[in-house]
């Protein structure tokens, strides 16, 4: 390499050829690999009412498979995408890795859907199999899918022909008997695959390579529509074995609280892979309570609470935080304020904070992992994942940028996806196979990434990503609304809070609440702003093209909720 090169913006993980800690590279394989393993230990529990239904390693694989058999049974094929409309719980787990021992691709669809969303991921999941838990929280999903589909309140299970979702032929749900005509109970669909040998699967399940797709998640997008994004089985399964690593779990046994949807990837590899991948437990949550939380943490011995920051507030907050024995948590990180709970004694654990992802790269591309001294990460967010290599680009002209200067982060590597549904390949990537994040940073000479924050304008806002011109969309048709503009203002507890900035039409008064009662009608609830700011078009600044300038934007914005704040102390 010359000398030019080498003051180049790239940094190379180490070969994935000698990164040690996987296993099978496959989720039917990794499932198999873990039961081989792990049989009878304890794999996963979900308490519901009084009851507490425990899965060992061994009854995991075994309800995978019946959920495989009742596939085949349906004459799934290789490739086949079968949806996942489910909270935390036991069958999320056996229908993700049921349907990759049949060869299918497991589609995770959020139960944080309303209606018009759960139209356009179903529309563009192309799913055949749709596995879903009727109802959560106030949501009756079966309701919403027939008022997508009406042809669902009378088809014949199995036959459904729908022209708006084609490919769409059968539902089952998991937590009810009584359904409209064209869906089936979990009973029932586990009943279609009795008379299929287990031979038949292993012969499906020995077919699926590395290589193949096995994987479609959501995310939100620049165009405010969401991403469908294919992953292969080798990126999600490194990815699987690699969070227990990074997170320093051991195999005595880690028992693994988390209440956060694994139909969003970082859920996923984190939650599953952390604990699964080294023998340990889920303790499985459905939806986020805070007091059941800390009572199911203190009941089934957790050691490591899978929270975001805007999560432990609500738990400190919880009326039965400070008087329950929470002493078996291990895993807490030293300067989180978890850690100042009277019970427990976090020693020296830091979580491995220190990182950067996408979805695109099924979580982690950069990473130091627990308990890096804050020494070797000096403020950083990692450095390459094995097999992968960061560059950083001139956001205009893609030239790599020269060591130390500022850019466009950009990532190759082994757990870079497939690719967006609907989009070909080489309009995601650049001429040398990068992926162009969209996201701003530099890489120092020691080879560590230092993200600066987004060029575009995607809001992360508690660990979930929010267009905001989704929420602009729905804003626009809202009565009065002249110009909306929703932006991401920095908040301790959540990274950024969700603020729509609204210029209503002449002579038109707008309500906060009444826009906010608006947009729940048709927004998921972590997408819903939670300021509502007023200006006069001429408060705003905009380019030559009468385009509102963002930054200025948001700047404005932060003062304005400054200058609020202030007033109210």
């Amino acid at each position: 390499m010359s000398d030019k090169q080498e003051k180049l913006s790239i940094a190379r993980g180490i070969p994935l050829a000698e990164e040690e800690g996987t296993g099978a590279l496959t989720l039917g394989g990794y499932i198999r690999e873990l039961t081989e393993r792990y049989g009878p230990r304890e794999a996963a529990n979900l308490r519901l009412g009084d009851t507490t239904e425990r899965w060992t390693y061994d009854e995991l694989w075994a309800h995978s498979v019946a959920v495989a058999k009742s596939l085949l049974a349906m004459g799934m094929t290789r490739g086949t995408r079968v949806g996942i409309l489910m909270t935390n719980r036991l069958e999320f787990l056996s229908a993700t890795f049921g349907t990759a021992l049949a060869g299918g691709v497991t589609t995770t669809l959020s139960t944080f859907s309303t209606q018009p969303e759960l139209e356009v991921i179903l529309e563009k999941s192309g799913c055949s199999y749709l596995l879903f838990e009727r109802n959560v929280l106030k949501k009756d999903f079966a309701e919403m899918l027939v008022e997508a589909e009406p042809a669902l309140a009378d088809a014949t299970p199995g036959g459904l022909m729908s022209t708006k979702y084609p490919f769409l032929r059968y539902a089952a749900a998991v937590d009810c008997e009584k359904l409209p005509a064209g869906m089936e109970s979990w009973e029932q669909f586990l009943a279609r695959g009795a008379d299929i040998p287990d031979a038949l699967v292993d012969a499906t399940s020995a077919t699926v390579t590395p290589a193949d797709p096995g994987v479609l998640f959501f995310s939100s997008g620049s165009t405010g529509k969401p991403k469908g994004i294919l992953s292969a089985h080798r990126g999600v399964t490194l990815q699987l074995w690699r969070w227990a690593k990074w997170l320093g779990f051991g195999e005595e046994g880690v028992r693994s609280w988390s209440a956060n949807g694994f139909f969003w990837s970082g859920n996923f590899a984190m939650g599953i892979g952390g604990a699964l991948s080294v023998g340990g437990t889920l303790i499985l949550q459905r939806t986020f309570d805070p007091e059941d939380a800390v009572d199911l943490m203190h009941a089934e011995g957790a050691t490591y609470l899978f929270a975001w920051p805007h999560q432990w507030k609500q738990l400190m907050d919880a009326p039965n935080w400070l008087s329950t024995d929470l002493s078996t948590l291990k895993y807490v990180d030293k300067d989180s304020p978890i850690a100042q709970h009277p019970n427990i004694e976090p020693g020296d654990y830091t979580e491995p904070a220190a990182a950067y992802g996408n979805t695109e790269t099924f979580t982690l591309s950069t990473v130091f992992g627990a308990n890096t001294p804050k020494e070797v990460s000096a403020g950083s967010h990692g450095k390459p994942a094995a097999g992968n290599i960061i560059k950083i680009v001139d956001p205009m002209t893609g030239e790599t940028m020269p060591l130390g200067e500022s850019g466009e982060i950009s990532v190759k590597g082994a757990t870079l996806m497939l690719g967006y549904v609907g989009v070909p390949l080489d309009e995601s990537v650049d001429e040398q196979g990068f992926f162009r994040t969209g996201d701003g940073g530099y890489l120092d000479e020691e080879g560590r990434l230092f993200w600066q924050g987004r060029l575009n304008d995607i809001i992360k806002t508690g660990g979930a990503n929010v267009s905001p011109i989704e929420i602009d969309t729905v804003l626009a048709t809202y009565p009065g609304v002249k110009i909306p503009r929703s932006v991401g203002v920095p908040d301790e507890l959540l990274g950024e809070v969700v603020v729509a900035c609204i210029v209503p039409q002449s002579g038109v008064e707008l309500d906060a609440d009444d826009i906010r009662a608006y947009l729940k009608e048709r927004l998921a609830s972590y997408k819903i702003p939670r300021k509502y700011l007023f200006f006069s078009e001429e408060e705003l600044d905009t380019t030559g093209s009468s385009k509102i300038k963002l930054e200025t934007l948001r700047k404005l914005a932060t003062d304005r909720l400054a200058a609020e704040n202030e007033q109210a102390s």
